[in-house]
């Protein structure tokens, strides 16, 4: 059975200071993260477990289990990738111009985002995604790491 991997960070853990001191990349990383890897491998364990036993009555519950524990490693995953030392400011070129159509401009954007992540309770992310229906970009809140509601549609 495949396992998932906790990633290496593409940095080091003290890369992102004065902002994000390196303490708490270190436990974000190694110690919450870790958790969404080892419980989503243990989920798989247990669902195969269950599988070959028969006993399916606990298979929907397992099922929750997993998704939940993958998309926290998932979404942990991207959200590594978002960050750099040498990262900030407003994005260029086709993004900036996607954004600028789709919200009008960077800063209504950069408010419409902060409030999605304000108000998302719980385990509960924020994020830009594209919407392929309208063409267009919209932020989303993603609760407890797998029902995402869309925000807005297109300016």
């Amino acid at each position: 059975m495949n396992q998932y991997v906790l990633p290496n960070l593409p940095y080091a853990y003290d890369a992102l200071e004065p902002h994000i001191a390196g303490e708490i990349m270190q436990l974000h990383h190694d110690k919450h993260h870790r958790k969404y890897v080892n419980d989503a491998n243990a989920a798989l364990k247990a669902l195969s477990e269950a599988r070959q036993s028969g006993d399916f009555a606990r298979i929907a519950g397992l099922e929750r289990a997993l998704a939940f524990n993958v998309s926290g490693h998932v979404l942990h995953s991207i959200f590594w990738q978002n960050l750099s030392p040498d990262g900030g400011g407003e994005p260029n070129g086709a993004l900036a111009e996607q954004i600028a159509g789709d919200f009008g401009s960077f800063d209504a954007f950069r408010e419409q985002m902060i409030r999605a992540a304000e108000t998302t309770m719980g385990s509960g992310w924020a994020a830009l995604a594209w919407d392929p229906t309208s063409s267009c970009l919209i932020t989303v809140q993603i609760h407890d790491h797998q029902s995402e509601t869309a925000q807005a549609a297109c300016h």
